[in-house]
């Protein structure tokens, strides 16, 4: 069996990634493609994923990518995340990981409508809010904004509580839609780093709307685009990352000939065939500043190999990773702005003088591209809070 080291992980992870700098990729839709899609549970994201990706970025080059081109697509998929998608690989995840959430949140959806006492037959009351919200966005090509949807269908236009605490409104509705690729989250209305979407019908927004592919051709796909952007991976990796069952992961490793490699520490990880014996490349020393839920950080499950034992502190209680600062392909801190917006590397450990001022490169870079917009998020790691500056009096 093939061994493939940890430091040979790592290589992999600074070339395929474009994250050292030599190997950084021309656009967003290169470096979504390298990632296979991107994390945009925060709007600012993906903006500072493609950054970290691409020399000369601009927030514009996304926008028009987004919403102009639309070759990138925001689509709500694997463990129930929003994802930029490369154009091609919705029908993908339509027929696969997206439709086992639709159906998950259909059943939730239906239980909540009854317990709340919205109708007798949670289904049908949902059946008949996709069809009356869709009506409302014909003949609106740019799609609207959740709060007009609700006037034009006070059907959906409720507040459902599910406990203490917790209730949803329309946007669950809308959610649904998405899932089923029936609607998209079309243009953004709010500033790069805050998410006010308009809704828009699929059609309307591309044009040319391929069928899904069915389950097992869908997760054959994205689980061949996360071998070649990962792999070597374990199986758990692939289901964790997935959100799907491990006999769905099998068959499909199976169906793609995925090769066993061995892995430090004993556990068994896979490889596409023809990445068994994949030519190795000297990234050579390196370093990067990733945002909050980057898809490289949380790429895996098992994740000791890149970050030794820093993980408690680099992830919050739910497993959401806050930012993290890169040294030849291991986490060695995080990141966080002062008060003028300024990037500040906190180490958790010691590192070369050399890594430390490619640390400061990277820092600087970073501030001038914010150029003093700061980026907040719901998801701070115990890192981050600890590395907060005092606010100036």
């Amino acid at each position: 069996m093939r061994h493939i080291c940890d430091d040979e992980r790592r290589s992999r992870l600074a070339v395929r990634h474009a994250l050292a700098p030599a190997h950084r990729v021309a656009d967003a839709e290169s470096a979504t493609r390298a990632m296979t899609v991107l994390h945009s549970t925060e709007p600012a994201t993906v903006y500072l994923s493609v950054h970290a990706r691409v020399d000369g970025f601009t927030v514009a080059d996304l926008d028009r990518a987004l919403y102009v081109e639309r070759t990138l697509v925001k689509q709500l998929a694997m463990r129930r995340t929003l994802f930029v998608f490369p154009r091609d690989l919705l029908p993908a995840a339509w027929g696969s990981a997206s439709a086992r959430v639709a159906a998950t949140e259909r059943a939730r959806i239906a239980k909540d409508v009854v317990k709340a006492g919205l109708h007798a037959d949670g289904d049908a009351w949902l059946d008949e809010a996709r069809r009356l919200v869709l009506e409302a966005l014909d003949g609106e090509p740019d799609g609207l904004q959740a709060a007009p949807i609700r006037e034009r269908v006070p059907h959906v236009d409720v507040k459902v509580d599910v406990a203490a605490g917790a209730s949803w409104t329309a946007g669950r509705v809308l959610t649904h839609l998405g899932l089923t690729a029936d609607l998209v989250r079309a243009v953004n209305t709010g500033h790069w780093r805050i998410s006010r979407p308009r809704w828009a019908r699929m059609a309307d927004w591309l044009g040319d709307v391929p069928d899904p592919l069915g389950a097992d051709d869908g997760y054959d796909e994205l689980v061949r685009r996360w071998l070649r952007t990962f792999g070597p991976g374990t199986e758990d990796d692939v289901v964790w990352w997935l959100g799907a069952t491990k006999g769905a992961v099998r068959a499909s490793l199976a169906r793609l000939g995925a090769v066993e490699v061995g892995l430090d520490g004993g556990s068994t990880g896979y490889v596409l065939p023809d990445d068994v014996e994949a030519p190795a490349t000297d990234p050579g020393p390196w370093a990067a500043l990733l945002p909050v839920l980057d898809p490289t950080v949380m790429g895996w499950k098992e994740r000791s190999w890149y970050l030794g034992d820093h993980g408690p502190r680099l992830f919050d209680r739910n497993g959401n990773a806050g930012t993290t600062a890169w040294v030849d392909g291991r986490v060695v801190g995080c990141w966080v702005q002062d008060d003028a917006g300024a990037v500040v590397v906190r180490l958790l450990e010691e590192v070369p003088d050399d890594a430390g001022r490619a640390l400061d490169v990277e820092a600087a870079r970073l501030t001038a591209w914010l150029d003093g917009t700061r980026i907040g998020t719901v998801y701070p790691s115990p890192a981050m809070k600890e590395a907060a500056l005092p606010s100036t009096p």
